[in-house]
This record gives C-alpha cells, sequence and structure tokens, in this order.
C-alpha cells in the first residue's frame, strides 16, 4: 500500500457510503416513490441546497495552510454553484416551470460530476489530514449526498420510463399510488 493511504478514513468513507445506501433503501426510497415526482425532486433538491458547505475549505484555519489552494476552491466553487442550482431547481419545481426537469438533469449531472471530481483530486492529495474540520464532508456529507443524487437519477429515469409508457406529461405529477 502506499504511504499516504489512510485505512481508518477509507473504512470511515466506506460504512458512510454503506449506512447511507441501506438508510436511503429502507426508509428514503419508499417514501420517495410515494410522492408525485416534483414534490420528491424538490426534496431531494433541498438537501442539496446546502452544498455552501464546500466553501469551508477555503476559509482559513478550517483546512491546513498545506492544503492545494486549486482543491479547495475547486471544491469550494464547485459546491456553491450546485447550491445555487439545487435552489433553481426548487423553485423551478415549485413553480411548475417548463425548465423544472432540465433545471434538475443539470443541478444532478452538476452536482454529481463535482462530488467525483473532489473525491478524485482528494485521492491525489492523499492526506485527509489536509482537510482539518472539513474532513467530515468527505467522510460524512458526500456519501450523503452521491446516494441522494443516484435517487435523483433513478426518479428520473422511473418518470422517463412511466411517461414513455402511459403518455403522461413532466408537467404532471405522477399519482402516488401508480408509482408503486
Amino acid at each position: 500500500m502506499p504511504p499516504s493511504f489512510n485505512l481508518p478514513f477509507v473504512l470511515s468513507v466506506a460504512g458512510a457510503f454503506l449506512t447511507s445506501a441501506v438508510v436511503a433503501v429502507i426508509y428514503v426510497w419508499p417514501a420517495l416513490r410515494a410522492m408525485p415526482r416534483y414534490d420528491a425532486l424538490r426534496l431531494l433538491a433541498t438537501f442539496h441546497a446546502f452544498r455552501f458547505l464546500g466553501m469551508n475549505f477555503m476559509v482559513t484555519g478550517f483546512v491546513s495552510p498545506q492544503l492545494s489552494a486549486d482543491f479547495a476552491g475547486q471544491v469550494g466553487w464547485g459546491d456553491l454553484i450546485a447550491a445555487a442550482l439545487a435552489l433553481l431547481a426548487m423553485t423551478a419545481l415549485s413553480w411548475r416551470w417548463s425548465i423544472a426537469m432540465p433545471m434538475v438533469w443539470i443541478f444532478n449531472v452538476w452536482g454529481t460530476l463535482g462530488l467525483l471530481n473532489a473525491y478524485y483530486m482528494g485521492v491525489k492529495i492523499g492526506d485527509p489530514g489536509l482537510f482539518g474540520a472539513g474532513i467530515y464532508i468527505p467522510a460524512l456529507y458526500v456519501p450523503l449526498l452521491l446516494v441522494s443524487h443516484v435517487m435523483v437519477f433513478m426518479i428520473l429515469a422511473r418518470s422517463a420510463s412511466a411517461e414513455a409508457r402511459d403518455g403522461s406529461s413532466d408537467a404532471a405529477p405522477v399519482n402516488p399510488s401508480a408509482a408503486r
């Protein structure tokens, strides 16, 4: 194993992914499936509206001074954009704007790619100790966010296939009893 490999951190992240997935499958997904599509997507987008927390990687003293400014900037600004896109998607879904579904796709793709990029860059850094107080973000918050992104993709895919099957429109919420 490379000297920078940190088994406790890797196990912590893996545990967060496993727990997030189990909780999602047992509790969250059944509740989301019973909700109208727009409401379920709005609820998941709401969780991502807090992505401004990634800006903390750029706060002096929050992370180690040795943490790459490039990493901190990409994570911080990328998360802020993801939060803004989530807020726009929430608004579009709430008002049933015609751009609601494209906004959800944009927010979800941007947010997913941003998190995967942050993990990739973090692995290249190799020392999670440089995250300082921000260690909880990749160890707990990011797994929760990625699992919720997967649920958004599942709702979008399910809705597209349901729409093709029964000719329903994106503008109308899915009948909760039909989604079961």
